[in-house]
């Protein structure tokens, strides 16, 4: 039984990830730039976002449908879910991470570092001990296309933890646009891409970066090393199965690089792939948003947690 043709194998350890006879299926277009998918269990339902058109849009798994969640969204771009499954958002316009609580108020968690505004918050994640991890690069202000043009107050495009008291502190600063970030299953390694190619061209290799995360999960130790380096485009967003390996957005489509950092297979997509993210009930349903449109295949392994 053949494999879809979109589905490239450079390493026999991909060959067990994914499955057969499962294809590529393109769900939607209607997008400007579809980014921050997060996978909503208790509804069966995939939260996006079209950054430039300033609305979130949801998938329904039950009906195939898209319709709007949000609109306006406050620019929204990266999404995820915290321990009481509440959605937290990275928000360019905003510039702010945010949260819509169980009775549908959206509340400001982060909106300023050393009393300055942030830039325009991009991805985020939170952490088994409860606190949010984003990147706060300046695409969203930039220009008023995914946001607000006007200056940095910060000077710079750091990685933040946001506590769950609300104390803010800088975990990163040597990065030049950070962006995509995520856990290891263990959460002993955070992993960050850094997409400055956009602002400073090759001065800043197309890379994630690796960092070791202290043993009470409230500090960085030790230089970063690089995980891998982009050979098409760059990494934006990406999501760690079970095993370690990472799955990542890519120009091309999706990469796959096991936890040694080795290149073992992609997911060709016919548009720039901006992010991904698993889900369906058995997380193991790999959505990719990609430039206009939303795609997903199932995989033989699941969400890290």
């Amino acid at each position: 039984m053949a494999l879809d043709p979109a589905i490239e194998v450079l390493d026999r350890r991909f060959y067990g990830l994914v499955i057969h006879n499962a294809h590529i299926e393109h769900l939607w277009t209607g997008a400007r730039w579809a980014e921050g998918p997060v996978y909503v269990p208790s509804s069966q339902q995939l939260i996006f976002s079209d950054i430039p058109n300033d609305r979130t849009l949801r998938y329904d798994e039950r009906t195939g449908r898209v319709d709007v969640f949000e609109e306006p969204a406050f620019n929204a771009n990266g999404h995820c879910l915290d321990l009481q499954g509440r959605i937290v958002t990275a928000e360019h316009r905003g510039r702010a991470v945010t949260r819509i609580d169980h009775d549908g108020i959206r509340r400001v968690l982060a909106e300023r570092y050393e009393n300055k505004r942030l830039n325009s918050p991009n991805d985020v994640i939170v952490k088994s001990d409860s606190s949010i991890w984003f990147s706060d690069p300046t695409y969203g202000i930039d220009s008023d296309y995914e946001g607000d043009a006007a200056e940095s107050e910060i000077g710079g495009s750091y990685v933040y933890r946001l506590d769950p008291d609300g104390t803010l502190d800088l975990m990163i600063s040597d990065m030049v646009r950070p962006n995509g970030l995520a856990f290891s299953p263990d959460e002993s390694t955070l992993y960050v891409a850094d997409t400055g190619v956009s602002h400073v061209g090759a001065a800043c290799p197309p890379d994630i970066r690796a960092y070791e995360v202290s043993a009470d999960g409230r500090a960085l130790t030790g230089a970063h090393s690089t995980f891998a380096t982009c050979t098409a485009g760059v990494f934006d967003g990406f999501r760690v199965d079970e095993d370690g390996n990472i799955w990542t957005s890519a120009g091309d489509g999706v990469h796959c690089f096991a936890d040694d950092g080795v290149l073992i297979g992609k997911i060709r997509i016919p548009e720039v792939v901006a992010n991904v993210e698993f889900g369906g009930l058995k997380r193991n349903r790999l959505y990719v948003c990609a430039t206009t449109g939303l795609y997903s295949t199932y995989l033989n392994t699941r969400a890290a947690r």
